[in-house]
């Protein structure tokens, strides 16, 4: 049944009412929100509230950051067309990945190391998400093991009002760092398995540490004294192996040991390739979607190596330094391969309607990092929790006002591409 100006979408939720709960709490309680709804101005609230080691790693890029400022440049290049007179008073978010029905086409980006931005970490956003129906993709490189999250996503989902809208369970996927180590590889994509993570995201892009000055100013990795590594410290394959390769020693003897064994085995320097992307094929009966591409000739490959998904990313320009804005290759890579894989997005969004212009120029969906990181930051899974709500909402008012009913009539034709004087300057 689809949406009309008399009767609501009788599945979809209603993502804009965020704004007008903020306007009555303000006009009528006096309680006008903590956290900025003003995607420039988060950036700073949430450096007043982190460490400069803690705000660096989050904020900060690859080199001189030209492929962040290229990333937000692409956003602006790119104009809306709205539409008028269309029935758009109540619309459809929702998408279909991989056969799933999902309440809006945003996703959580995995990011990693979540708990130096504050206590409540992975669990407490996993729980945020799974209440506002918006997916989890846990990373490799968290503060939270697999099981402890897969607790937080499924209890909040339980005690949801929402819980039976589109779905009955929490959904969460699972973002691989590839391992050189194939018995580790398989015990983590086992363990995620049982946890009931339903897709896996491969990154590719992230084998080495990009040369990052924010942290190489302070000398800042947080993994050398074992955070972001409890994925590998509750392994138990990776326990073994530390234990044989130390006389018996258990991880928890020697934190800065097991640390730098871990760290060999998934940020090795060493690339894989896509032949021995067969092991994890064979090993995950689920889909399988690979993050960092950035190049058309790469998205063909993915097809024939019989992947279900990419993600075209430069990993918020984290990775490469001087490189093409993601949203710049979008295009051309969904016309290549987007009626053979699902093609996802990330890199730069900040706004609804960002979120808007990439779907419209190919995207299934996208992936939100920095925005989230920076309203967990200010006020715990609550401010992480708000910060998707403010983007959701501004997705779904933004949909109405350019005359787009559902994320299925996102196209090319509700997009321009205009340079103007004043795009010239970044906001990254």
């Amino acid at each position: 049944m689809q949406a009309t100006q008399e009767h609501p979408h009788p599945k979809a939720r209603n993502y804009g009412k965020y704004q007008n709960e903020i306007y009555f709490k303000g006009m009528i309680q006096g309680q006008p929100p903590s956290m900025t709804t003003d995607s420039r101005l988060l950036e700073e609230q949430a450096k007043k509230h982190l460490g400069v080691r803690s705000f660096n790693y989050v904020a900060g890029g690859a080199g001189e950051r030209a492929t962040m400022d290229a990333n937000r440049l692409a956003f602006r290049q790119w104009k809306m067309i709205p539409r008028m007179l269309r029935s758009t008073t109540h619309r459809d978010t929702s998408v279909s990945l991989f056969g799933t029905k999902y309440d809006s086409p945003v996703l959580v980006a995995p990011v990693g190391v979540q708990s130096i931005f504050h206590a409540d970490k992975e669990t407490g956003v996993a729980e945020m998400a799974s209440e506002i129906g918006v997916p989890y993709i846990l990373s490799t490189a968290a503060s939270s093991t697999i099981e402890e999250v897969a607790a937080a996503s499924d209890k909040s989902h339980k005690n949801s009002e929402n819980s039976g809208v589109n779905d009955s369970t929490a959904k969460r996927w699972y973002q691989l760092y590839w391992p050189h180590d194939d018995e580790i590889t398989v015990s983590l994509l086992q363990r995620a398995k049982e946890a009931h993570y339903s897709v896996l995201v491969v990154t590719l892009d992230t084998w080495a540490l990009a040369w990052r000055p924010a942290d190489l100013d302070n000398a800042y990795v947080p993994f050398v004294l074992g955070t972001g590594n409890q994925i590998g410290f509750s392994d138990p394959v990776f326990r073994r192996k530390f234990s044989d390769a130390n006389d018996g020693k258990q991880v928890e003897d020697d934190i800065v040991a097991a640390s730098v064994m871990w760290e060999s085995i998934v940020f090795s320097g060493r690339a894989h390739t896509w032949e021995q992307l067969k092991l994890l094929k064979d090993n995950w009966d689920g889909p399988i979607v690979l993050k960092g591409i950035q190049h058309v000739e790469d998205a063909k490959m993915a097809v024939e190596h019989g992947v279900q998904g990419i993600i075209v990313s430069n990993h918020g320009g984290r990775q490469l330094d001087g490189a093409i804005g993601s949203l710049s290759v979008l295009p051309e890579i969904s016309a290549a391969v987007g009626s053979q894989l699902t093609v996802l997005f990330d890199s730069g969004i900040r706004t609804g309607v960002d979120v808007l212009k990439a779907l419209c120029l190919g995207a299934d969906a996208v992936l939100i990092g920095r925005p989230f990181v920076y309203g967990l930051s200010i006020g715990g899974k609550r401010g992480a929790r708000d910060a998707l709500r403010a983007l959701l909402a501004d997705v779904d008012q933004s949909m109405g006002l350019s005359g787009i009913a559902s994320v299925a009539d996102c196209n090319k034709d509700m997009v321009r591409f205009v340079q103007y004087p004043g795009d010239g300057k970044a906001s990254n």
